[in-house]
């Protein structure tokens, strides 16, 4: 059960003033009024207390601590009106930002678009850390419950993903990441790609996840079963559309869903590479990403429901988020650019908050 704080009463404001002329400390006094050490400590510092020295210089004068004139603050202050909060239900940016969270945007993803698309409108502005005290400040109830579950974790501690083990076996003599050629390392160039399946249900069900590591633009691809095969055929219909000068290279995770990589990479073209077992890190942009899909492909469901136009679907909403390390632009813009197709991005800039 929690603590409950309640202000000093006047009571308790004469027994700290009558034990500092004592020459009482302040764990003293909060040992004799059961409160804590730091309590007394502010309430002191804030009234302009002063501990005497032992030799106090000529001319400055030694501050005691005066129970009145500490009241008499303490009721000024709680009379006095406070600002409003920027980020009330009541308030014009609420609305905005209700409606970009409703997209499955984070609250960080948020507060960058608005300062990027508004940069002479501080009314416009807002942190995301003011997104989430909004949210996480708001009484019990079903509206907050709702506004929770728009975020990606659905609760109000972010903390690290575990890391497991992988069991699912290795593949021996493989391309390494480490042979990656250094304009995929560096994501200078776009067509260098991340891939992974996403589990569903008792791994029984998978979406093939596809990322573009320069312009993080996404495609998912139906899969009808976790194999290797289902992930050539998979994998393979989905580079068919994309233009050799963005078909370079794949980097992988060593699941033996890819056991099969040397004739998709004679398929498409590809390059493909292998992260070291255990490492996510070195995928990290697929990583992400996966955490992002799962507020769309939640953990435990059955994946196998969602039909290609229903992942088109998602795949064009994530490709029109903005993204931090994009400066926050979308992917679908950079992709655009990356093809040559200036007038389409900034057609998507344009239309980004609409």
């Amino acid at each position: 059960m929690g603590q409950h704080y309640s202000h000093l009463s006047a009571e308790e404001r004469g027994a700290i003033m009558v034990g500092k002329a004592r020459g009482e400390s302040a764990r003293q006094l909060a040992r004799l009024l059961g409160r804590s050490a730091s309590t007394i400590s502010r309430e002191l510092a804030r009234n302009g207390h002063r501990e005497p020295a032992e030799r106090p210089r000529m001319g400055r004068p030694t501050l005691g601590y005066d129970a009145r004139r500490a009241g008499a603050r303490a009721r000024r202050l709680a009379r006095k009106a406070r600002r409003r909060r920027k980020l009330h239900r009541d308030g014009v940016l609420w609305p905005l930002v209700r409606q970009l969270l409703a997209r499955r945007w984070s609250p960080q993803e948020v507060s960058r678009t608005l300062r990027r698309q508004h940069p002479d409108e501080p009314a416009k502005h807002v942190s995301h850390e003011t997104i989430y005290t909004a949210i996480y400040a708001m009484p019990r109830g079903e509206l907050r419950r709702e506004l929770v579950a728009l975020l990606r974790q659905h609760k109000c501690a972010r903390r690290p993903r575990g890391q497991g083990a992988n069991r699912r076996g290795r593949m021996q003599d493989l391309p390494s990441i480490h042979d990656r050629p250094p304009e995929a390392n560096e994501r200078l160039l776009p067509g260098h790609w991340e891939g992974d399946f996403l589990k569903g249900a008792r791994n029984r069900s998978s979406v093939g996840v596809l990322v573009d590591r320069r312009t993080l633009f996404l495609k998912l691809v139906k899969m009808k079963g976790c194999s290797a095969q289902e992930a050539l055929e998979g994998f393979s219909r989905a580079f068919q559309g994309v233009p050799p000068e963005l078909r370079q290279t794949l980097t992988y995770d060593q699941g033996k869903e890819m056991a099969l990589y040397k004739t998709l990479s004679e398929r498409t073209g590809l390059s493909i590479y292998f992260a070291d077992p255990r490492s996510p890190w070195q995928r990290g942009i697929c990583e992400n990403t996966n955490g992002l899909l799962r507020q769309y492909l939640p953990k435990g469901t059955d994946l196998s429901v969602h039909s290609q136009r229903a992942l088109d679907a998602i795949a064009q909403e994530m490709n029109l988020r903005p993204r931090a390390t994009l400066g926050y632009h979308c992917p679908a813009e950079m992709f655009m650019r990356a093809m040559g197709h200036d007038d389409l991005a900034q057609a998507i800039d344009d239309a980004l908050l609409d």
